[in-house]
């Protein structure tokens, strides 16, 4: 079982556990990458290995449901497990989860697909400077993407569960699957490596561009948002203003849900810089996020052909909003079934009479389960809050913080944000503009451990199904899987979960 575990820590193929004998010290995949990406279409299939760890990460999608159910704004129905992340009950087993086969929902899937991707961008890294290809152009966009793409996983790893290993080379022997695990400082050093190098060969955003790869901006709001979770705050409104003046065609969409309109999703790449791209086609990638929100049964055809009543919104997070905020009109407290009768509150589901669904990835025209509702990653409204809360925290709420949270409020139908507010009374106005802008998209959570808020806000964060929530300090980082820690003599599990 050991030998088993060493393939799976460093996210190999799985075949390599049966084809090598535990004698042998070179992996299937290395074996497999000497007599590869020798062309370009070697260079682009493997590039593609790449993405294919970053859609198996949002399939579940592992992202936000670890994070959303951890934080303020969305409970989910107490079954297969999910609970164990709202009552902070899980252990660094995971056994609840693993118990009912939801290791795609869990912490579990964030850190073997975020290693997988890392591995096979580094071999793009390695063999692809090398790879003869007559369009330039093109091999510099897949280095770009690359090194993109292995700082995108390395900054969920890290925000996930603090100090973890630093992998910047291909694993070619089984010795290099044991590696301890580096300071949190040390990640993000790599991370601004890696994004500085992806930010010069990548193009800027065109309309032109093929969805789901990331363009310059993509990468310049990355690395804002890494900046600002570190407290770098120049850093943070340097790469934000990038973004926000890049006069490349970014830019928020004149409609909230417009953003959130599966009809309009080539119009909203202007906003949504990266996005996980769902396809409802044969042989296409979506998620299952797309079929937890909406009633049992798929009682709403408003919400796709298939949804199954398994997350809501908390009651105290809808009553938050102004009533004339445009985002809360992608909340429901009622629905028009198939038969055109709407559905009161009481019974939205039988778990609460106070259920409030969430809409903003609604696709009424899904084949069965699979949605084509694109799952924003980095969006610009992202990038107007970091400039804002960087200004702030760096120089005092100045006008140019003002102007820049603004942008979020008024496009959302509300007044500007009160003048006159201190330092603190800005950036918490920031924080709580976030909540109300990014609900659902994985975010909350992580903003609430980085300004280490995340024990008393979540504490309030109660309802009916959910009357008692009690973070602990341990909380803020989620243990290191137990398996891979078990596997990896070298690695620790996290202090708090030791």
């Amino acid at each position: 079982m050991k030998s088993i575990l060493k393939y799976s820590a460093i996210g190999l193929l799985a075949i390599s556990c049966y084809a090598c004998s535990k004698l042998e010290e070179t992996p299937y995949s290395s074996i497999y990458t000497e007599n590869f990406y020798k062309t370009a279409e070697d260079a682009e299939a493997g590039l593609a290995a790449v993405y294919s760890k970053l859609a198996d990460l949002y399939a579940g999608p592992s992202p936000l449901l670890v994070a959303d159910f951890s934080a303020d704004q969305i409970y989910p129905r107490p079954v297969v497990g999910r609970d164990t992340y709202t009552l902070f009950s899980f252990d660094p087993q995971y056994s609840a989860v693993v118990s009912f086969s939801r290791t795609n929902e869990s912490p579990i899937d964030l850190w073997n697909n975020s290693y997988g991707g890392i591995e096979n961008a580094n071999w793009i890294l390695q063999k692809v400077p090398n790879t003869v290809m007559s369009n330039n152009t093109r091999k510099n966009q897949i280095l770009g993407e690359a090194y993109f793409l292995r700082a995108f996983f390395h900054w969920m790893l890290t925000k996930t569960f603090g100090d973890v290993v630093i992998r910047i080379k291909p694993s070619q022997t089984l010795t290099d699957a044991y590696m301890p695990k580096s300071p949190k400082a040390d990640v993000y050093k790599q991370i601004f490596q890696d994004l500085d190098s992806a930010e010069a060969l990548l193009p800027d955003y065109s309309a032109g561009l093929v969805k789901g790869r990331p363009c310059k901006q993509a990468v310049q709001a990355l690395h804002a948002k890494a900046a600002l979770y570190v407290e770098n705050y120049a850093v943070a409104i340097q790469q934000a203003e990038k973004v926000i003046n890049a006069g490349s065609g970014t830019g928020l969409m004149d409609q909230f849900q417009d953003v959130f309109d599966v009809t309009k999703e080539d119009a909203a790449r202007k906003e949504n810089l990266w996005a996980f791209e769902a396809e409802s086609v044969a042989n296409g990638r979506t998620s299952q996020i797309m079929s937890l929100y909406g009633p049992t049964g798929a009682a709403a055809p408003a919400y796709g052909k298939g949804s199954f009543g398994s997350a809501f919104v908390y009651p105290s997070f809808f009553k938050s909003f102004d009533p004339k905020d445009k985002r809360r009109a992608l909340l429901d407290t009622n629905y028009v079934n198939k038969q055109g009768v709407i559905v009161p509150q009481a019974a939205i589901t039988p778990i609460t009479k106070e259920g409030v669904l969430m809409r903003k990835y609604a696709d009424p025209n899904s084949i069965g389960n699979a949605h084509a509702s694109n799952i924003p990653i980095l969006r610009v409204a992202d990038v107007y809050l970091i400039a804002a809360e960087a200004e702030a925290r760096l120089n005092g709420p100045t006008s140019k913080a003002y102007t820049y949270i603004n942008k979020v409020r008024l496009r959302a139908g509300l007044d500007g944000l009160s003048t006159g507010l201190g330092a603190a009374e800005f950036i918490a106005a920031v924080l709580q503009e976030r909540s109300w802008e990014l609900f659902g998209e994985g975010d909350r959570w992580y903003d609430l451990s980085r300004t280490d808020t995340y024990q008393q806000v979540v504490s309030k964060a109660v309802n009916d199904v959910f009357p008692t929530r009690a973070p602990q300090k341990r909380n803020k980082y989620f243990p290191i899987p137990q398996s891979e820690v078990n596997a990896n003599d070298k690695l620790d599990q996290n202090p708090d979960w030791q």
